[in-house]
C-alpha cells in the first residue's frame, strides 16, 4: 500500500513537473491567427520574451502577410505598430543568443516586411551572419545571400567571399532550390571558370529536381540572362521544365518568364502557345486591375485578332479599376520622398504611356528625379535619370542636368553614352537657341561623347566586352562615330573569336550591315573547325551574315556543307519560323538542301506554322510570311525539280494592292532619259510585274539588231496552271507574246543603298538573288548602282544619258 501511495505521489510530481516547463509563451503565439493576436502576446509577455519567442513572432508576422494577396496585405501597418518597435529592440538585444539559421532567417523576415536597409536590427543582423560566414550552412549561407541582393550589394566584398565560398563548396550542393537563389545573388562575381561550372551544376541539378518545381528553371532562366551567356542546352532544358508547368502558373509567374525571354531574345513557339492557352483560361478570373493588366500585356502580343477583340472588350469591365488606379498614383506622389529613384522612374514612364495631362504631377515628378540625379554616384543611375527627364515636358535642360551628364560621361559603357546622344538630339530639336550658336554647350557634349567612346573601344581588350555593348546598339551617332572604330577594334581582337561567340559575331555584322571580310573568314574557320561544341540553333546566326551580304569565304562549300549537315538532324526540333528563316539564308547564298525544302512544304509544317505565327506580334508575323512566300518562289525558280507549287498567288495580289505603287525622283528621271536614249517614251515600261512578283524598275526589248521595239499596250507576265512562264498582250501585240529570234528582254534596275553593304560597293545577297531570278525568267539584268548614277561624273544630262547609252547596248553580253 505504501508503495502504491509512494508510485501516485511520484506520478503527480513527474506530471506536474511537465506542465511547468512547457512554453507557455510560445503555445500562445502558436495558437494566434493573427497579426493582432502576436502583438497582444508580445505587450502582455515582454519580460519574459527569448530568443526564440522574437524569432517566432516576427516569422508569424511574415507568414500571415505573405498568405494573402499582394493588394490585401498589411505591411505598413505591422511595420508601424507599437509592439513591432518592441520586438526589433528585443531581437537587437537577443541576436548573439541567436544559432545562424535564425539570424538570417530574421533578416530576411524583416526585410519582406519592408524594414529599411539602414535600420539597426538590418544593419546588426547583417554583421552577425557575417562574423559567422564560414560556419554557415549552404540553405542558409542561400538564404543570406537573397538578402544581401535585396539590399542591393551584389557588388559587396560581403558578397565577395560568398562567391569564393561557392567556388570551394559547389561540389556539396545537391539541391536546386539552394544552387538558383546563389547563382543570381553572385552573378556580378562569378568568374568564366565558376559561371561555367554553375552551369554544369545546374544542369545536373535540373535533372534530379522535381519537375513541378518551375522556381528552378525560371531562376536558371534569370542567371542566364544576368551573365549574359546564352547557354542554349540549359537554356532548352529549362524551357522544356517550363513548358510542362504552364498549366500550374499564374499571371505573374508568366509575365515574369514572358520578360526574361524578352531581354534575351528568346522564341519557343510551343511555350508561346501554351502560354496563350493558359492566359486565355486566365482572363476570366483576373478582374483585379494590377493582374488584369499584366494578363493584358502578356496576351495582347500573343493572341490573334479575335482574341485581342475580346480583351478589348473586357478592357471596357476593369476600365473604372483603371481610373482608380490613376487616383491612386496621384495619393502615391504625397509620398515622393520615400521613393528610390528606379520607382520614381517608373511612376513617370508609366505615367506616360497612360497620356497623363496633370502639368502638376509632372513638375514634382521633374523635381524630385532632378534631386536624385544631383545626388547620384552611380552612371547607369545619372542615364536612366537623364532619359526619363528627357522625355518630360520642358522647353531645355537645366544646366544642373547638363552639368551631371558632362561628369558621368567618361565613366559610362558604350551603351549609356549612345543613350546621352538620343538624349542630346533631342534636345537640340527642342532648343532653338542652338540654331544661332554652334560652338553650344550641346555641341562641347557631343565632342565629349565622341571622345569618350573612342576612349573605350580603345580601351576594350576582350571581344566578349566589345560585343556585349555593342550588339544592341543602333542609331545615327553610333553608326556615323562608333562603327567603324569598332569594326577596327574588333578586327585587333580578331584571335579572340571562338565557338563561344561567333554566332552574336555573326548577328552583329549582319545588323550593322558591315562588310568585313577577315572577320567573315575567321567566323568561317572557327565554325569549321568546332562545328561540333556549337549548338545547331545557332548556325543560323552564324550563316546570315554571309547570305545576307553576300560574301562567300575560303572554303565556302565546306562552311555551308558543315552548317547545313550540322542542323538538318534537328530541323524537326526548331521552332517553323526559325526554319523558315534558316531556308530563305541558305535560298539568299543559292543553297537549297532538299531535306529541308521538304520539311517545309507539307500541310503539316504549314499548319503548325500558321499556328504558332498567330502568338507572334503584327509586324514579325507579317515578316515571317513574306519570307515564307520569297522562299517558294526561290525554290519554284531554282528548284522546279523538287516540284514545289506556287501557293502565294492570292498573298502577293494583296499584298500589291497594299503596297505604294509610286516610283521614286530617280526613277523618274531615268525613265525620261531612257525615252530620249532609245527614241521614245513608249520603248522602255516602268514598275513591270513579273511572274512570281517581282518588280522590274524598267522594261525594254531590243531586236536582234539591237533596236529598241516599241510598246503599243502594256505586256503582262502570267504563269499558265501547268506552271509553265509565258507572256501575255493586248490584241494588238499578241504577235509578241513570244520574242523574236535574237530579240531581248532587258531589266533595268535602279539599286538604291539598300541593295549595299553599309561601309562599300559590296552588293548584298537579296539583289544578287532577285538578278538570278529575273535570269531565270528570261530577263538580261542591267544593273545601275546609286553611287554611280549620282556620282560627281554624272552631273550633267548629257552625262546621264551617255552612261545609259552604254549600260544597254555595250554591256549586254
Amino acid at each position: 500500500m505504501f508503495r502504491l501511495r509512494s508510485f501516485r505521489v511520484c506520478s503527480r510530481r513527474l506530471f506536474h513537473s511537465g506542465a511547468v516547463s512547457r512554453d507557455q509563451v510560445l503555445d500562445q503565439l502558436q495558437t494566434c491567427s493573427a497579426e493582432d493576436q502576436v502583438f497582444d502576446v508580445v505587450g502582455r509577455n515582454k519580460a519574459k520574451l527569448s530568443a526564440s519567442h522574437v524569432s517566432y513572432a516576427i516569422g508569424q508576422l511574415w507568414k500571415f502577410q505573405r498568405e494573402r494577396p499582394h493588394m490585401l496585405r498589411t505591411i505598413e501597418q505591422v511595420r508601424n505598430h507599437p509592439q513591432f518597435l518592441t520586438l526589433q529592440v528585443l531581437a537587437e538585444n537577443k541576436i548573439s543568443l541567436m544559432d545562424d539559421a535564425s539570424v538570417v532567417d530574421m533578416l530576411y523576415v524583416v526585410l519582406r516586411l519592408q524594414v529599411e536597409h539602414h535600420d539597426s536590427l538590418v544593419q546588426q543582423l547583417v554583421t552577425e551572419a557575417w562574423n559567422r560566414l564560414e560556419r554557415l550552412q549552404m540553405a542558409t549561407l542561400s538564404k543570406f545571400a537573397v538578402c544581401l541582393s535585396d539590399q542591393f550589394l551584389q557588388h559587396s566584398p560581403l558578397m565577395g567571399q560568398i562567391t569564393q565560398i561557392v567556388s570551394q563548396r559547389l561540389d556539396s550542393i545537391q539541391d536546386a532550390r539552394l544552387l538558383t537563389p546563389l547563382m543570381n545573388s553572385i552573378f556580378a562575381l562569378v568568374s568564366p571558370q565558376l559561371r561555367d561550372a554553375l552551369f554544369k551544376k545546374a544542369d545536373f541539378l535540373l535533372d534530379q529536381t522535381n519537375p513541378l518545381h518551375f522556381n528552378n528553371p525560371r531562376r536558371v532562366v534569370q542567371f542566364l540572362r544576368n551573365v549574359k551567356q546564352i547557354h542554349r542546352p540549359l537554356l532548352e532544358k529549362c524551357n522544356q521544365l517550363l513548358l510542362q508547368n504552364v498549366p500550374r502558373m499564374d499571371v505573374e509567374h508568366i509575365s515574369i518568364i514572358l520578360g526574361l525571354y524578352h531581354s534575351m531574345q528568346y522564341n519557343n513557339c510551343d511555350f508561346r502557345l501554351a502560354v496563350r492557352q493558359r492566359l486565355m483560361e486566365l482572363v476570366d478570373t483576373s478582374t483585379d486591375p494590377a493582374t488584369f493588366t499584366k494578363l493584358f500585356a502578356s496576351l495582347g502580343p500573343l493572341g490573334g485578332q479575335g482574341v485581342r477583340e475580346g480583351l478589348n472588350s473586357r478592357v471596357v469591365i476593369v476600365v473604372s479599376h483603371l481610373r482608380s488606379i490613376l487616383l491612386m498614383v496621384a495619393v502615391l506622389l504625397k509620398n515622393l520622398e520615400t521613393y528610390r529613384s528606379v520607382e520614381i522612374t517608373r511612376i513617370t514612364q508609366s505615367l506616360i504611356l497612360l497620356h497623363c495631362q496633370n502639368p502638376q504631377i509632372f513638375s514634382r515628378l521633374r523635381a524630385k528625379l532632378l534631386h536624385h540625379l544631383q545626388g547620384s554616384v552611380y552612371p547607369y543611375e545619372v542615364t536612366m535619370l537623364t532619359r526619363v527627364l528627357s522625355v518630360l515636358p520642358s522647353p531645355r535642360p537645366d544646366e544642373a542636368v547638363l552639368s551631371r551628364v558632362n561628369a558621368v560621361i567618361p565613366q559610362c559603357n558604350l551603351n549609356d553614352l549612345n543613350t546621352y546622344a538620343m538624349v542630346i538630339a533631342k534636345w537640340i530639336r527642342n532648343d532653338p537657341s542652338y540654331r544661332h550658336n554652334t560652338s553650344s554647350k550641346y555641341v562641347r557634349l557631343l565632342q565629349t561623347l565622341n571622345r569618350c567612346g573612342r576612349e573605350r573601344l580603345h580601351g576594350f581588350e576582350s571581344l566578349d566586352g566589345v560585343l556585349e555593348e555593342v550588339k544592341c546598339l543602333s542609331g545615327e551617332w553610333f553608326d556615323e562615330m562608333l562603327l567603324e572604330e569598332t569594326m577596327v577594334t574588333m578586327q585587333k581582337l580578331i584571335d579572340q573569336v571562338s565557338w563561344t561567340n561567333v554566332h552574336e559575331l555573326g548577328v552583329y555584322l549582319t545588323r550593322t550591315n558591315y562588310f568585313c571580310a577577315a572577320l567573315m573568314d575567321r567566323i568561317a574557320s572557327v565554325t569549321i573547325e568546332n562545328i561540333d561544341k556549337i549548338h545547331y540553333s545557332a548556325t543560323y546566326s552564324i550563316l546570315l551574315p554571309f547570305a545576307v551580304l553576300n560574301y562567300d569565304p575560303p572554303k565556302a562549300e565546306e562552311f555551308f556543307d558543315v552548317c547545313i549537315q550540322h542542323f538538318t538532324p534537328y530541323i524537326s526540333s526548331l521552332d517553323p519560323h526559325l526554319l523558315v528563316l534558316f531556308a530563305y539564308a541558305l535560298a539568299l547564298a543559292d543553297y537549297f538542301p532538299e531535306e529541308v525544302v521538304r520539311e517545309i512544304f507539307n500541310v503539316d509544317f504549314l499548319a503548325k506554322l500558321d499556328a504558332h505565327l498567330e502568338t507572334f506580334p503584327d509586324a514579325l508575323n507579317m515578316r515571317i510570311r513574306l519570307r515564307l512566300m520569297e522562299l517558294n518562289r526561290a525554290v519554284c525558280l531554282e528548284c522546279p525539280e523538287f516540284q514545289v507549287p506556287w501557293f502565294h498567288e492570292r498573298y502577293c495580289k494583296r499584298l500589291q494592292k497594299r503596297a505604294n505603287s509610286s516610283i521614286s525622283p530617280a526613277q523618274q528621271q531615268i525613265h525620261k532619259m531612257l525615252g530620249d536614249v532609245l527614241g521614245g517614251m513608249n520603248c522602255a515600261k516602268v514598275g513591270v510585274l513579273t511572274p512570281y512578283f517581282y518588280t522590274v524598275d524598267f522594261e525594254l526589248v531590243l531586236d536582234r539588231h539591237l533596236h529598241p521595239v516599241p510598246y503599243s499596250e502594256p505586256i503582262q507576265l502570267q504563269i499558265s496552271e501547268s506552271g509553265n512562264v509565258h507572256w501575255q498582250s493586248g490584241s494588238a501585240d499578241r504577235e509578241r507574246t513570244e520574242l523574236p529570234s535574237g530579240a531581248r528582254r532587258i531589266a533595268l534596275e535602279f539599286l538604291d543603298s539598300k541593295s549595299f553593304c553599309k561601309n562599300s560597293w559590296h552588293m548584298k545577297g537579296e539583289a544578287m538573288m532577285k538578278k538570278r531570278h529575273l535570269e531565270i525568267l528570261g530577263y538580261h539584268v542591267l544593273q545601275i548602282p546609286h553611287f554611280e548614277w549620282n556620282s560627281m561624273e554624272l552631273s550633267t544630262e548629257d552625262a546621264w544619258k551617255e552612261y545609259l547609252r552604254k549600260k544597254i547596248f555595250s554591256e549586254l553580253p
